[in-house]
């Protein structure tokens, strides 16, 4: 006779214990004041902590450019006032 235990099956579609997010919803992900626009990739979302943590950042006039990629940082480095906003 077999008993009928519960087991935790991955392939079980009903469990899903910190997979993945709810479709159309991103419940986790960063804050909108987390994130700036690359100054020099226009469109460019960055995470501002994930940047920060990579140094992929420049303060300039009191301001705080937050970079998507290390290819934009001697760009803006070479003539900061070209993709610096107010």
């Amino acid at each position: 006779m077999r008993e009928n235990h519960h087991d935790h099956n991955p392939t079980d579609s009903h469990h899903h214990h910190g997979g993945r997010p709810t479709a159309g919803k991103n419940l986790l992900g960063p804050a909108t004041d987390e994130l700036a626009e690359c100054p020099v990739m226009k469109g460019s979302t960055v995470v501002k902590t994930d940047a920060e943590a990579a140094g992929l950042y420049r303060d300039y006039q009191g301001t705080r450019y937050w970079f998507c990629c290390a290819a934009c940082e001697p760009l803006f480095d070479a003539n900061p006032a070209q993709y610096a906003t107010a």
